[in-house]
């Protein structure tokens, strides 16, 4: 019993410009709504729900079933969801995957290219509703997408299913079209272009970055963009180069995207296998908490002083788990203004009977000598190896590389995220409104009116100041991400 393999032409991407009148198919992210809406209605509506709840921030939400499942060392915690960080964002990153799930598995697609397509115009729908905030779901939606690829390379080959003639000349002429743009120089492109790169350009520029716009041919089909590696970002010029951010999921959503030929070709178990292994995410994000906390006696020790700063759960599980293994220890915990989160953190690790102090800000740097080690929760845990943690973990990190402190960062592979911070402090993050730092009644001073407050969400942390990283699969030096970031997304979806 062989799987059998067909030909869907059909599947192929067009390049033409999109029409509002025309039947929407699944050829261009641009079309993926306009598609369920034809065809899928009760999956829309899906969608549309979750893009509510996240503006609401509904999602969040400690009233769901998962969350009052949730994780019995972590019982306390969901008193405090109104703290910035003591948000379960695991559900986030849940509801997500089951969102994919809901929607790949009763809808029609026939190719791996098609399904590719979907959970690209997917992913372009939830950053647009809010997902740039929480970029734990763009990271769902890139590990579905990279599964969709593995599943696509395994193609049984010479599994008889019947191609014909016709459909494959199609997809080899398809093929080598793309081919000779990769090697061809654009007519629009910068002097210099078509030369052999080098490692070094190569490493200049990254694929989520660069979009090289090619001429179309003479009658009109043809590939409109085509993503690929530049020279350097410093020979942009006559508009050759485009250098966009606005979207999450996809330079240019008009422009068809380019995959391998047998990417095109139905194959009876891709919907199983991708199933399959959409459930394997889900069950990993349930364990996610106790494969973090199996690994708290290998790095907390009898007499240590931990730091932390503010509150997170992840790390407040982590350190009850140490505890409840007949580790004593003492925690020193940051309160974390103006959210002040350290002081729900601390009242709660107190309850489980754990020698707790909380400290100001500013006391930092003066008690980072008497400190054995330092845990700091994760945003984000960017390409190079860096960290998006509460704002004012960066004054924590530097204090600690100050005092030869190690530092340790806990973070689930959920929140792994395959972007480099070229904005620096600004990576990933957000500014929210200043009431919590000063008091609209005092803007009535001559002298506060024209001063300018800044509120920042998050801080970026270099990688020269994280020692390890504690995630769910084990410990990992920040050097090894871009290894991680292989096994977990594909490049050509880091966009």
């Amino acid at each position: 019993n062989t799987s059998t393999m067909t030909s869907a032409a059909e599947a192929l991407p067009s390049p033409s410009i999109t029409n509002n009148n025309a039947p929407a198919n699944l050829d261009d992210p641009a079309n993926v709504r306009r598609w369920l809406q034809a065809n899928h209605p009760r999956q829309l509506a899906l969608l549309d729900k979750f893009q509510i709840d996240l503006r609401l921030g509904r999602i969040l939400s400690s009233t769901t079933p998962e969350a009052a499942a949730g994780n019995n060392i972590g019982s306390n915690s969901s008193t405090h969801q109104k703290y910035q960080y003591g948000k379960e964002r695991r559900l986030v990153t849940s509801h997500t995957v089951e969102l994919l799930r809901s929607i790949i598995g009763p809808t029609r697609w026939k190719t791996a290219a098609q399904l590719l397509t979907l959970l690209r115009g997917l992913g372009n729908e939830l950053h647009d509703a809010g997902g740039s905030r929480e970029p734990a779901i763009g990271n769902m939606v890139r590990r579905v997408m990279f599964i969709v690829r593995d599943e696509a390379d395994n193609f049984p080959s010479g599994g008889g299913g019947d191609v014909d003639n016709k459909s494959m000349e199609k997809i080899d002429e398809l093929s080598a079209q793309v081919d000779k743009m990769r090697v061809s120089p654009s007519s629009t492109s910068a002097p210099g272009r078509g030369k052999e790169l080098s490692l070094a350009s190569m490493l200049w520029a990254h694929p989520q970055h660069v979009t090289m716009k090619h001429s179309r041919t003479q009658s009109g089909e043809g590939i409109s963009d085509m993503r690929i590696r530049s020279d350097s970002f410093g020979s942009t010029d006559s508009g050759a180069v485009n250098v966009t951010s606005s979207n999450s999921f996809g330079c240019d959503p008009a422009a068809a995207q380019i995959y391998p030929p047998h990417y095109y070709m139905q194959w009876d178990k891709l919907r199983e296998n991708v199933m399959e292994a959409i459930e394997e995410v889900r069950g990993e994000l349930k364990d996610l908490h106790k494969n973090i906390n199996d690994q708290a006696t290998q790095h907390i020790h009898n007499g240590e002083i931990i730091l932390t700063y503010a509150f997170s759960s992840t790390v407040e599980w982590f350190l009850k788990t140490a505890a409840a293994k007949k580790r004593k220890f003492q925690v020193i915990v940051c309160e974390g203004a103006p959210h002040f989160g350290g002081h729900a953190m601390a009242k709660s690790l107190a309850e489980a009977g754990i020698d707790t102090t909380v400290i100001h800000d500013a006391a930092i740097f003066a008690i980072m000598a008497r400190v054995n080690k330092v845990l700091l929760p994760a945003h984000a845990v960017l390409a190079n190896g860096g960290l998006v943690a509460p704002s004012g973990c960066n004054i924590v990190a530097l204090a600690a590389k100050q005092n030869s402190v190690p530092v340790v960062a806990v973070a689930g592979m959920f929140k792994l995220c395959p972007l480099y911070p070229h904005e620096g402090q600004d990576t990933l993050n957000d500014l929210i409104s200043p009431s919590s730092v000063v008091d609209y009644s005092l803007m009535g001073d001559p002298v506060l009116s024209e001063v300018e407050f800044v509120n920042p969400v998050h801080d970026y942390i270099t990688p020269q100041l994280i020692d390890l990283f504690v995630t769910n699969i084990g410990g990992f030096q920040p050097s090894y991400i871009y290894r991680l970031l292989a096994e977990y997304y594909h490049s050509d979806d880091w966009d």
